[in-house]
């Protein structure tokens, strides 16, 4: 859980399961995030050995970011969690409906 800790990693993650990405793509495909916070992120992962950065042989330089196979690992938990996550917003939505609040808690227990 601790590879998975702060805001915005996951995304990343998920950003990166398509393939190598290079900053400004990352940038731009999570608009909502903050270019000195998506650097901060890159960082973590790539200490944590979770992507890898390369650098391109390009005039400006740049790189791209790619998974490593830990960071590959990683892709199916994600996917439990987002799973999980809209069981329970489905649960929470209908508990706002007469007698929802059985049926939420019913779901819950079966999805368990």
């Amino acid at each position: 859980m601790e590879l998975l800790q702060g805001a915005w990693t996951a995304e990343i993650i998920w950003q990166l399961s398509g393939g190598p990405r290079r900053f400004g793509e990352l940038q731009k495909d999570i608009a909502r995030m903050s270019p000195k916070m998506l650097s901060q992120r890159l960082r973590k992962l790539e200490e944590k050995m979770v992507i890898v950065r390369r650098p391109l042989p390009t005039s400006p330089s740049s790189a791209e970011y790619a998974l490593t196979a830990l960071g590959e690992e990683l892709l199916p938990v994600i996917d439990a969690i987002v799973k999980v996550g809209t069981r329970l917003q489905e649960a929470a939505d209908s508990s706002s409906t007469p007698n929802g609040r059985d049926r939420c808690i019913a779901r819950a227990r079966a999805a368990a």
